[in-house]
């Protein structure tokens, strides 16, 4: 399916964002995570469906000061 990942169109087979993460090597409830503009927390990244063409965000935060 085809999905917009951080600005990038990728082809992917993922069905969750939870699999989507994993199949792209991120991990850790860390991360901050958006679908069409919409915070999606970590609890329910297992059961959030994704559909082709979403937008997906995928942020991590970082320290500076």
């Amino acid at each position: 399916m085809k999905l917009l990942v951080n600005g990038d169109e990728l082809d992917l087979s993922a069905e969750t964002l939870a699999g989507l993460l994993a199949s792209l090597d991120y991990e850790g409830d860390w991360l901050a995570t958006a679908v069409n503009g919409e915070l999606v927390h970590s609890e329910e990244r297992a059961d959030y469906q994704l559909r082709a063409f979403d937008r997906v965000e995928i942020l991590s935060p970082m320290q500076g000061g």
